[in-house]
């Protein structure tokens, strides 16, 4: 069974976004699942401001040179995150230092990207959009530049009330849109609602079991992630010096320590890990069971060697391919929208 979130009329959203036009709250999920962090009540989302998030999100115009829009980096088809290369890819051909995180289920999260620099979802797409090896571009002239296409006077209008394009609207219109893209119907979900093509076969429950045992405590259900930052042992790639969480914190105990991210949808989300140095699952679990690098910053969870034997490595993968959801992947709503080409 699902529970709709009740509809808020008149709430002030944490950047002053105000007249929102509310005629019904559209964000649904699963009753059994944690209240979301994300004030849904005070902040709902709107069909109106949801298209109108889904164009931006599609729409290369939020880029300096018109060329990179947020899903270049985040596919549908991948679980909203990029495909064939480890590090992101930016404007003029410029690379970036990290793996784009999926975005999934960002309702539950209190903090944003790799690091946790960013600490509220209405603002996160300030950090790609602004980045110099991203979108490379300013919120004042991303404005500028919608407010001189009747097509977006429209859609602000249907979202606000009126006309009016503003920074703050931007990143609103953006977050109804993302906010939605949730994920609960994988066969994993399935099982554990007892419906239909939720069985689960010997292998699959057993690879369940190993989960629990060995993995659940960093990759919690039914989010499969803490929000929480961990270092989970991987050398130092000395080309990024990449030292995660540090970065923002100046603190030494954060060094190596990373958001730890989703598994839903694992099976698509490849490369793996901040840098996508793993292409393979199979390359995943074989790091956690022979390849942690001890250091004093380590997860208390990996400080003692994981064991598994060949089987169990395979039982374990066929669950987590279990966390695929096909309606997420392939849901048209969360497609490219047509009216970019046919009305914009």
């Amino acid at each position: 069974m699902m529970k709709k979130a009740t509809c808020f009329i008149g709430g002030i959203l944490l950047l002053s976004f105000i007249g929102l036009k509310v005629k019904k709250n559209i964000f649904t999920y699963p009753e059994y699942w944690p209240k979301p962090v994300y004030d849904i009540i005070k902040k709902p989302v709107t069909e109106e401001g949801f298209q109108l998030g889904r164009a931006l999100f599609y729409d290369p115009i939020l880029s300096k040179d018109n060329t990179i829009s947020c899903a270049s980096c985040h596919l549908q088809a991948s679980g909203f995150t990029h495909i064939d290369h480890d590090l992101s890819h930016g404007i003029e051909g410029k690379i970036g230092t990290r793996n784009s995180l999926a975005i999934m289920n960002s309702a539950w999260s209190d903090s944003f990207m790799w690091d946790g620099g960013i600490n509220h979802l209405e603002v996160q797409a300030l950090a790609p959009l602004t980045s110099d090896v991203e979108m490379g571009e300013t919120l004042e002239n991303v404005v500028r530049k919608l407010d001189t296409i009747p097509f977006y006077k429209k859609m602000f209008y249907k979202a606000f009330q009126d006309s009016t394009i503003t920074g703050q609207r931007v990143l609103l219109g953006l977050t109804q849109f993302t906010v939605m893209l949730n994920t609960y119907n994988s066969k994993y979900d399935k099982y554990i609602r007892k419906e239909v093509g939720g069985e689960f076969t010997a292998q699959e429950k057993n690879g369940l079991k190993l989960f629990r045992n060995n993995c659940a405590s960093c990759h919690t259900e039914p989010l499969f992630s803490t929000n929480k930052f961990k270092n989970n042992g991987l050398a130092v790639d000395t080309t990024l010096n990449d030292y995660g969480r540090m970065k923002i914190t100046q603190n030494p105990k954060d060094s190596l320590k990373f958001k730890v991210p989703t598994l839903r949808n694992i099976q698509f989300t490849k490369p793996y890990m901040h840098d996508g140095r793993f292409e393979t699952l199979q390359e995943v679990i074989t790091h956690y069971t022979n390849g942690i690098q001890q250091s004093k910053t380590l997860s208390e969870e990996l400080k003692d060697p994981i064991l598994l034997s060949h089987r169990e490595k395979v039982d374990l993968l066929v669950f987590l391919r279990t966390l695929t959801d096909k309606e997420f992947l392939f849901d048209k709503r969360f497609s490219f929208p047509k009216a970019l080409i046919t009305q914009k």
